[in-house]
């Protein structure tokens, strides 16, 4: 009897801060529960207009402030690099997106390749809107930059994009890391416990109302 891998649903941005800080604990989920990652780059700030969020520098002073200290407990429990105000963020990061969306189509594992992304605007300061730059990540996570910057304007890709941000916004998401099991959500990376947990119990899943 062959046991069907458990999938799930990967709501992320380049630019989304705890993206990254849960990134690499959410590798070593995928690896040791044998997960099927669906990748669903998404534009966070389209997100944040049509769920009534607001970018960091247009929050309360207080919540900017009480972020900062998060991002130094977090940076702490996940022992990773992480600067609190990257030289190059906000980044438009749709270039990216659409690379990883072109290797995704190829049959590509692009694992590697998302965390670099994030790993590049969080912690190494890098332009995620340079073509170079991107082609440089893509090489270093075993995929062919150059060839996957050609098909970055790609109609279907900018389609398929866009699509992806309007599921999204349908699906009532408001933020990003979004993590999908079973049609279950999980909002942040502070909740990467509860997802494990949900695909090793084998528990029923844990479904929003339909209406409030």
């Amino acid at each position: 009897m062959t046991t069907q891998r458990p999938q799930v649903e990967y709501h992320f941005s380049f630019i989304s801060l705890w993206s990254y800080i849960g990134s690499l604990t959410f590798q070593d989920i995928v690896a040791r529960r044998d997960i099927e990652v669906v990748f669903k780059p998404i534009d966070l700030y389209a997100l944040f207009s049509a769920g009534g969020g607001k970018p960091v520098r247009e929050r309360p002073l207080g919540r900017q402030a009480y972020r900062l200290v998060e991002m130094e407990r977090w940076k702490a429990i996940r022992d990773i690099p992480l600067v609190t105000w990257p030289k190059f963020y906000p980044a438009d990061p749709t270039v990216g997106h659409r690379m990883l969306l072109a290797a995704l189509r190829d049959g590509q594992d692009v694992m590697a390749f998302a965390h670099a992304g994030l790993k590049a605007v969080w912690a190494d300061e890098l332009n995620v809107e340079d073509p170079d730059t991107l082609v440089r990540l893509a090489d270093a996570s075993g995929l062919d930059g150059r060839t996957l910057l050609a098909q970055a304007n790609d109609a279907d890709l900018v389609a398929q994009e866009k699509a992806l941000t309007a599921d999204a916004i349908d699906r009532k998401l408001f933020g990003a890391p979004f993590y999908f099991y079973r049609g279950e959500p999980f909002w942040g990376q502070d909740r990467l416990d509860l997802l494990e947990q949900a695909i090793a119990s084998g528990r029923a899943p844990i479904l929003p109302p339909e209406t409030l």
